[in-house]
């Protein structure tokens, strides 16, 4: 059994062999049967006709859509809507104050709820004398906090792939997310393949980073 003064005496090269190893013997495979790509595919499949049928409903709307109409249900409408950010709020702080993972979506869906209120407040509140107030609290209050949530989402995210590029031995600036592959959906190379084998664009980090300390050491 490998103790810790073992274990420092290591290469990072063999710390990373060791940590391959020990995800091999503990992952399960569940893509092994190919239900995951096939579950990506068929996921690709309903975004595009989602695409298409919502561009097609958007101009039956547009065009058959009266300019000006009375609604009914108003209070419900609004009051549930308030409900539900009110709940989304709370949600958000209790995962930010346990600290879970889940924080991350519930930043994501409170800054699509302010985004939806702050449209809809401007929108509905057109040529009215709520006009002002509504604008108002859209761009001082509502997008605020929704670029604040956004902003704390990418970083946790950030966060989270800076961690897993330190078990992978790689160090550096981390690369933007559009860039960054997602782990574990690929049949054809698990997990333990990934925390082995940084891809292209982390080993170019690794090289950046390298060639960056033998500088620093020859001045």
């Amino acid at each position: 059994m490998l103790d810790e003064q073992e274990l420092r005496r290591m290469s990072p090269q063999e710390r990373l062999r060791v940590r391959q190893t020990l995800a091999t013997l503990d992952e399960q495979d569940l893509t092994a049967s190919g239900a995951g790509e096939r579950r990506r595919q068929i996921l690709l499949a309903a975004i595009v006709v989602c695409c298409v049928v919502l561009a097609a409903w958007i101009g039956v709307l547009a065009a058959t859509l009266p300019r000006y109409y009375r609604a009914g249900g108003w209070r419900g409408a609004w009051v549930g809507f308030d409900l539900a950010e009110l709940v989304v709020f709370v949600v958000t702080g209790w995962a930010a104050y346990r600290r879970r993972q889940i924080l991350i979506i519930c930043l994501v869906v409170l800054a699509t709820l302010l985004c939806c209120d702050a449209w809809f407040d401007v929108v509905l509140d057109a040529r009215t004398k709520g006009f002002l107030l509504s604008l108002l609290s859209a761009v001082l209050i509502e997008l605020p906090l929704a670029a604040v949530a956004i902003l704390l989402a990418r970083r946790l995210m950030r966060t989270t792939n800076a961690v897993l590029l330190r078990s992978q031995g790689v160090c550096g600036p981390v690369p933007r997310l559009r860039k960054i592959p997602l782990v574990g959906i690929n049949p054809s190379r698990p997990f333990s393949d990934v925390l082995a084998e940084p891809s292209e664009l982390m080993t170019e980090h690794a090289e950046l980073t390298a060639e960056v300390d033998s500088g620093h050491r020859q001045q």
